[in-house]
């Protein structure tokens, strides 16, 4: 991997943006960058290279042919406020050729609300100007460029992209005829308070090169018909799923030759593993095999002008529980820029006067028009909101409407993913008090020259000061919440991330959460934020114990599996904290909203499983699994590897055996040799004796080919030291090996040659009577015996623990983004000899990475919105909002576009006796008694049935049972008058730590007829 490409930055000449040609001296201001990138990336464009270090995750969404072009765009963001800032950050994160911003005005006290890269010493100054240095130094790669002119015709035809922020309706107009009959795209964004406002022009005829972003559909296919209209059938081990109208290509059909290779065919789906293609009449029969893949078409677009779509819109549904108010606010939003027009000014943050002028301008507006646009009766309370509001700005709206207008900048550019059509409306009117009786007023929300003055215009300064009061934990969210809560809220604020960031997080070798934090306080001083490296689970419970989660006043989540999320989950439902749960998956985000007493939890709804991904089980697994236990000399390695399942403790010793003995490398010689023989076993070996066992001419006992369907007849690799996968395989195999014996490796391509042919390599003779398991089912049957006497020898030949100092061992522990370690060397080229022994297509160096390091595809634009989403349902938090339809799950796919919202699911409820309850309740013991005793087991028992008439049957800690009905009655008269904890000690073998303020029992009961009951858990305090 390169260098950081931020520690070198490139000089940008006038050739490489022609943005710049118009901006005057006075009114531009440009970076002056000193060195090219160290990968030798001089410029962005079609003959660039692209960075797959910096945009590693982003290449996952967009793929590389639509990063290509959108490193040929220009791109003009005109309105340098909260809104402006958030799409400009995005698209110079995305790396598109060059950005220039445009604003006219000064930094106001206002702007401070969300324009995060403004300071209070910044009023008074050009906002573009003070936020072009900062939004620079974002990515090295992407010129940004200030202008602060006028937007002339003839200025605007140097970009491919124009996106207009905070300017007036006349010149929305005016600026989009002319984009349009140019050819230049246009994306006008508009917020105002809890309100937004999405329109998109992309010209008569834009091509979609990919319309949802899903990685293309394959199946297997076992039969195609010779008809007018060819029936395919796929295996049935799992449905197809395609879509009439969709187009697909064949490869590897034996028989009906005539199809693979061919251009892509239009299907029509008959059932879930069928569909027909074309005429097949005339093809040859088919025999067996082929598989059959989904061809992305090109779809031509076409966009109506922003003039004439005004009278005639076409919206795109953000709420279907708002089914009518995208048209009330496309009503509402021209009916503002009437009102700005006539008064120079915004209405008054609730003042009624204006409010009810605005409803008067906007019937006005309504009774104008003569298409679709019109509505038959205009919701004057909505209109009054948009206007009691219409001068805030709030940071959680601008991230949300930021992120969709930087999306759809990038598919303006790339053709990649399908674009709005063509307005989007958005509002989160929730987000106010609840109460009906509420009423702002015009005093509370007026401005108080302070960074606040937009959030204070909305909600008023009392919801501003119990913000201030806040105390929140950020579980490895993304700098873009950080700034996004603290830039607007002002709360308290604990980020927790145990990773390092690397290139792709902007930042190198430093803990995001220290990165985020410092990040913030330049946003906002005033802002109390902690940086933490712990990893939070068990292991840290000391750290995260009951007096930091009960001084929380709540959690927000953003991790990268289920199980930490669903440990984050019981935590917060345990201290009664709410948890706002979200994460991102390339172009899909989504939000849940867990709230105590009223909604389920996020483990309520559990997750799909996720997939297990074996990666070449060769050397690095094999090594670390071992090496860790040897190097600490542990000396129950051999008594907890005998308690392993199956045949797993016959691998393990036999693999330590080999690792200690038999292949133990004393140099780089000798790890050449293993590699190479190694080499042998995997790809030529094996093959060759699975060959001997099951022939390619192989027929089951039914009579149909062995090799067919899922199995592909595999081929044995013969060696070559001109195949340079071949080398690749070596080298990175014998350098790793190296490395875990400390061993000097070497990367002499020519040395290597020579010592790979003075090496001899032992014939192989496929051998009769191996047993190859076929299915999974016969695998875990071998598996369940042993070879005890394999094992006994293999014991006494394993060096002993004393002796084992002598070995210098050093466990590998899995690195991607490393390309010096040459662990993805090793995993790309493993694999790919894999795929080449059975005729598969190699996978390039990045999908591998993907694959190997379980990366998570993200882009900045999901990132932003998902964050909007999360900051809005916090503020119905701080205002203690308790209906269940305040709150909104959310889902979205911005790819399509697609946006869901739905209240949350409430908390299940149960019942024992009259007694309702939900997974927030328990019951609560006090185990220290007013005598200073700790309560016994029978006193326990005995409390429950007395107090909650309740047999107790069961009783559990965790994974220790501390008491059953059918205990043996010598163990139950034992533990009877022993206290809780001591029995919780003595069965857990584990002592309390001095953190641990209460236990957690989970209980078994019956009810006073003997019938089971479902209750809830204890809450046990000891102190």
């Amino acid at each position: 991997m390169s260098s950081s490409p931020l520690s070198k930055k490139r000089r940008v000449s006038g050739s490489e943006t022609k943005t710049g040609s118009h901006c005057s001296s006075s009114n531009s201001v440009r970076t002056e960058l000193s060195h090219t990138p160290a990968n030798g990336m001089a410029k962005n464009g079609n003959d660039a290279e692209i960075d797959e270090g910096l945009y590693s995750r982003q290449l996952y969404v967009l793929g590389h042919d639509a990063m290509k072009r959108m490193q040929s765009s220009n791109v003009l963001i005109s309105g340098l406020r909260g809104l402006g800032v958030e799409i400009a950050k995005n698209i110079i994160l995305g790396g598109v050729k060059s950005v220039t911003l445009h604003d006219q005005g000064v930094a106001e006290w206002k702007d401070l609300s969300s324009q995060f890269y403004l300071r209070e010493e910044d009023l008074g100054k050009n906002r573009a100007d003070v936020s072009q240095t900062r939004l620079a130094e974002l990515n090295s790669y992407v010129p940004v460029t200030s202008y602060t002119g006028v937007l002339t015709n003839e200025y605007l035809t140097k970009f491919q992209v124009v996106v207009l922020t905070n300017s007036s309706l006349d010149e929305q107009i005016s600026l989009g005829d002319f984009c349009h009959s140019n050819g230049i795209k246009l994306i006008v964004a508009d917020t105002r308070g809890l309100f937004g406002q999405l329109f998109c022009d992309f010209g008569e005829e834009m091509t979609v090169f990919d319309t949802n972003g899903e990685q293309p559909l394959s199946a297997m296919i076992s039969m195609i018909t010779k008809d007018s209209a060819g029936v395919v059938t796929c295996l049935d081990e799992a449905r197809h799923g395609f879509e009439s109208g969709d187009f697909v290509t064949f490869t590897e059909v034996q028989g009906m030759t005539e199809l693979n290779g061919c251009e892509p065919i239009e299907i029509k789906t008959l059932g879930p593993y069928t569909f027909s293609i074309c005429d097949t009449s005339s093809f040859s029969d088919y025999v067996r095999g082929g598989i059959v893949t989904q061809v992305k078409m090109p779809k031509k677009v076409a966009f109506k002008s922003l003039s004439s779509s005004m009278a005639e819109p076409e919206f795109l549904l953000t709420d279907f529980a708002k089914f009518d108010r995208p048209g009330q606010l496309h009503m509402g939003f021209q009916a503002l820029h009437a009102f700005e027009k006539k008064h120079s000014r915004l209405p008054k943050p609730w003042n009624q006067s204006d409010a009810d002028e605005l409803v008067a301008l906007a019937e006005e507006v309504n009774a104008a028009q003569t298409g679709s646009a019109k509505q038959e009766q205009l919701d004057q309370a909505i209109i009054k909101k948009l206007s009691c509001m219409a001068a805030g700005d709030l940071a959680p709206i601008n991230a949300f409407i930021g992120g969709l207008a930087a999306q759809e900048v990038m598919k303006a550019c790339t053709g990649k993913f399908m674009p709005i059509m063509q307005w989007l409306y958005f509002d989160a009117v929730e987000c106010l008090p609840e109460a009906e009786d509420a009423v702002l007023t015009e005093e509370e929300c007026a401005p108080r020259n302070c960074r606040y003055d937009g959030q204070i215009a909305v909600f008023g300064s009392k919801l501003q000061e119990l913000l201030a009061k806040q105390r929140y934990f950020l579980m490895i969210m993304p700098c873009q919440l950080c700034s996004c809560t603290m830039l607007a809220f002002s709360l308290e604020i604990i980020v927790s991330q145990s990773n390092t960031a690397s290139l792709n997080h902007i930042y190198q070798k430093k803990m995001k959460s220290e990165t985020a934090a410092a990040a913030v306080k330049l946003m906002n001083p005033s802002v109390r934020i902690t940086g933490h490296q712990n990893r939070v689970g068990p292991d840290t419970e000391k750290v995260y114990d009951d007096d930091f989660f009960e001084s929380l006043d709540g959690v927000t989540n953003a991790l990268d599996n289920v199980d930490a999320r669903m440990y984050m989950d019981r935590r917060c439902v345990y201290y009664r904290k709410p948890l706002l749960e979200s994460g991102t998956l390339g172009t899909k985000g989504n939000v849940q909203v867990v709230i105590p007493f009223l909604t389920e939890s996020y483990s309520s709804s559990q997750d799909p499983p996720e997939k297990s991904i074996p990666i070449c089980t060769g050397l690095v697994t094999s090594l670390r699994d071992f090496s860790n236990s040897l190097l600490k000399t542990d000396p129950k390695f051999m008594e907890r590897t005998l308690k392993l399942p199956g045949a797993q403790p016959l691998e393990v010793v036999e693999a330590v055996y080999k690792s200690l003995v038999t292949d133990y490398p004393r140099s780089w010689e000798d790890c050449v040799a293993w590699a190479r023989n190694h080499f042998q076993c995997q790809y030529n070996n094996n093959i060759r004796q699975l060959l001997h066992n099951f022939p390619p001419d192989q027929l089951t006992s039914s009579g149909a080919p062995f090799w067919s369907g899922p199995k592909r007849c595999p081929h044995p690799l013969e060696f070559s030291t001109n195949n340079d996968l071949h080398m690749d395989y070596i080298m990175a195999a014998a350098n790793l090996l190296a490395q875990s014996y400390g061993l000097p490796g070497s990367t002499e391509r020519s040395v290597l040659t020579k010592l790979l042919q003075d090496i001899k390599v032992p014939e192989f003779i496929p051998k009769s009577g191996v047993k190859i398991h076929v299915s999974d089912q016969e695998l875990q049957s071998a598996n369940a015996s042993i070879d005890d006497s394999r094992l006994e020898e293999l014991k006494t030949l394993l060096p002993s623990t004393e002796a084992t100092s002598q070995y210098k061992l050093c466990p590998i522990e899995f690195e991607k983004d490393d390309d010096t370690n040459f662990h993805m060397d090793f995993i790309v080229a493993a694999s790919n000899l894999r795929a080449e022994n059975y005729d598969i297509p190699p996978a390039d160096r990045h999908k591998s990475k993907l694959i190997a390091g379980k990366i998570i595809p993200a882009i900045a634009t999901t990132t932003a919105a998902v964050v909007g989403l999360v900051c809005l349902e916090l503020l119905k938090i701080v205002q203690g909002h308790k209906k269940l339809e305040s709150y909104k799950n959310g889902f979205m796919n911005l790819a399509l576009p697609f946006f869901g919202f739905s209240e949350p699911i409430a908390a299940p409820k149960h019942k024992y006796y009259e007694i309702d309850w939900t997974l927030w309740d328990r019951f609560e013991v006090k185990g220290i008694q007013s005598s200073g005793e700790e309560m016994t087991l029978r006193q326990f028992l005995d409390y429950f049935k007395n107090e909650h008439k309740l047999e107790i049957t069961m009783l559990s800690q965790g994974v220790s049972m501390l008491y059953s009905f059918f205990m043996p009655a010598a163990k139950l008269k034992e533990r009877l008058d022993l206290p809780m904890t001591e029995i919780v000690t003595k069965v857990s073998k584990k002592k309390l730590g001095k953190h641990v303020k209460a236990l957690v029992f989970e209980l078994c009961c019956n009810d006073e007829t003997e019938e089971d009951v479902e209750v809830p858990y204890v809450r046990y305090t000891i102190r």
